[in-house]
């Protein structure tokens, strides 16, 4: 288990990384950006530490956050189904 100083880093560097990723896809500031991540199920996994996320890219997530928007769950999400990439 991470000391939890570096975890607030830790997700305060993916909450910056992954709001700009949203907020340049959608066009819309970062701030935007940020309300919706924190607002989504995705965030809340990341604040889960049983669940380890913090190994995932800001790129994994951003995708995790897509399919949440687009599908309803993150978990279709590619990096979390565990579908070989061919």
């Amino acid at each position: 288990m991470l000391d939890k100083r570096i975890q607030e880093h830790m997700r305060y560097y993916l909450n910056a990384e992954v709001s700009t990723l949203i907020a340049n896809s959608r066009n819309i500031s970062p701030l935007e950006g940020l309300r919706l991540f924190l607002k989504s199920e995705v965030y809340l996994m990341l604040c889960d530490d049983d669940l380890d996320m913090w190994e995932f890219s800001p790129l994994a997530l951003y995708d995790m956050w897509e399919n949440e928007i687009t599908t309803g769950d993150p978990r279709n999400s590619l990096y979390l189904r565990g579908d070989e990439i061919e």
